[in-house]
């Protein structure tokens, strides 16, 4: 997670007030930032929403960034608690059927949504690490500073919630065996 010198100055510049320049560091992170929130949102429309509020909230925070080499990690975790937020959202909310109409059903794999269901029935913080690590390849150190959490207690929740996920994946198999 080290920043080239070109970076750093860019990302400095960005901090205390240009708007061009701040838009330019936060579009060098948007791909990784998308990944994220699709990885916690589950959907497209749901992910841009979040980016858009995750900028906003950067962009009117931006003076609250001590240091600006931190800023990829600094955008992240604002990243996290909007998709926290909206994950919360959807909990109060009752769906219409408009919106389950909204997106088309073409998922093949059940793999994949075995997985997605399994990873919803574990604890909230272990959870974390384990998207942010399975699903967005950060490292346990990147993880340790985006949660600012010792990395010993990052590798302690990583281990935890691999032991709950193969926990339900084995009660899930032997559902589907009855």
């Amino acid at each position: 997670m080290t920043m080239s010198g070109a970076e750093m100055k860019r990302v400095a510049l960005a901090v205390p007030l240009e708007e061009a320049e701040f838009t330019k560091a936060v579009m060098e992170y948007s791909d990784q930032l998308y990944q994220i929130a699709y990885s916690y949102l589950g959907n497209r429309h749901d992910a841009l929403e979040a980016l858009q509020e995750t900028t906003c909230r950067a962009w009117m925070k931006r003076r609250t960034l001590k240091d600006s080499s931190l800023f990829k990690t600094w955008l992240i975790r604002i990243l996290i608690y909007v998709c926290i937020d909206e994950q919360r959202r959807r909990k109060r909310a009752v769906p219409t059927a408009a919106e389950h109409m909204q997106e088309p059903v073409t998922h093949n794999n059940t793999g994949a949504l075995e997985m997605q269901w399994a990873l919803e029935q574990v604890k909230v913080k272990y959870r974390h690490v384990l998207m942010l690590k399975y699903y967005n390849d950060l490292t346990l150190a990147e993880i340790a500073v985006l949660l600012q959490k010792p990395e010993g207690t990052v590798k302690t929740w990583q281990h935890k919630g691999l032991k709950q996920l193969r926990k339900i994946m084995k009660n899930r198999g032997e559902w589907n065996e009855q």
